[in-house]
């Protein structure tokens, strides 16, 4: 059992919770039974596992299928686990896996979600998590968003993360215009509108295009949509927050659809 936190291995795990970490070695950390789950039944790769002695006297069968798949397994203490989750209270597993080339979301496509500057993890996680729920082909994020793999985005997508295709865009203009040459339609929000979203036809293959928590889309991309809708509010509330109102979005495609 390792119990030392000066342990290499444990000084690997901690390293990892750094974002420049996680870039430069093109690792990452998952954290908690549920992501290990939902890891082993897409049969994404675990390099490094490490669990208490008590997770694994409560999860036999997922520590059975842990062995098989991963390359290293360490039972560890109490205290190595605290010291190497992100969490406050840590469920007893968290793994080293690495960063995969994934599935990038296809071009056309019958329903993209787009977010420019996305800053706050959990809106990522959930935004993920709702995408995959109302069965969108994929997400697309800027560069200048929070990683896709940041410990907090992946477990608020609640394990959909490994489900869709995403991909990083370090050109969101040109992204958005393939889309558009292809036939999609492009849609954003606004509130200087009279059109409300659900008043337009989202049965059409549809890119929806969502800005940053604070500033919303820059005046570019815009101008890239071709239709532009608000999601009507009662007076005085200036805005929704972005995870909301891409489930709005999102949800809406898939009633007017069904």
């Amino acid at each position: 059992m390792l119990t030392s936190i000066q342990n290499p291995l444990v000084q690997k795990f901690r390293r990892l919770q750094n974002a420049k970490e996680r870039r430069e070695t093109q690792l990452f950390l998952l954290e908690g039974t549920h992501l290990i789950q939902e890891a082993c039944a897409v049969n994404y790769p675990l390099m490094t596992v490490c669990y208490t002695s008590k997770w694994e006297e409560h999860h036999p069968e997922l520590r059975s299928i842990v062995l098989e798949n991963c390359d290293r397994v360490e039972l560890v203490s109490d205290e190595v686990i605290k010291s190497i989750a992100t969490t406050v209270n840590p469920d007893g597993i968290v793994a080293i896996a690495p960063r995969l080339a994934q599935k990038k979301p296809p071009i056309p496509a019958k329903l993209t979600i787009v977010l420019s500057t996305i800053q706050d993890p959990g809106n990522l996680g959930t935004i993920i998590r709702t995408a995959a729920a109302a069965g969108a082909d994929g997400l697309w994020v800027s560069q200048d968003s929070v990683d896709l793999d940041n410990p907090k985005v992946l477990r608020a997508s609640a394990g959909q993360w490994f489900r869709l295709a995403m991909g990083v865009s370090d050109n969101l203009h040109e992204l958005v215009t393939s889309y558009q040459q292809q036939g999609v339609q492009i849609v954003s929000t606004t509130s200087h509108t009279q059109t409300s979203y659900w008043d337009v036809n989202l049965t059409k293959p549809t890119l929806i295009l969502l800005g940053n928590e604070g500033a919303g889309l820059s005046d570019d991309l815009a101008a890239l949509a071709d239709l532009q809708v608000k999601i009507p509010m009662e007076t005085g509330v200036e805005s929704l927050n972005v995870a909301t109102a891409a489930a709005l979005m999102l949800y809406e495609v898939r009633r007017q659809r069904s």
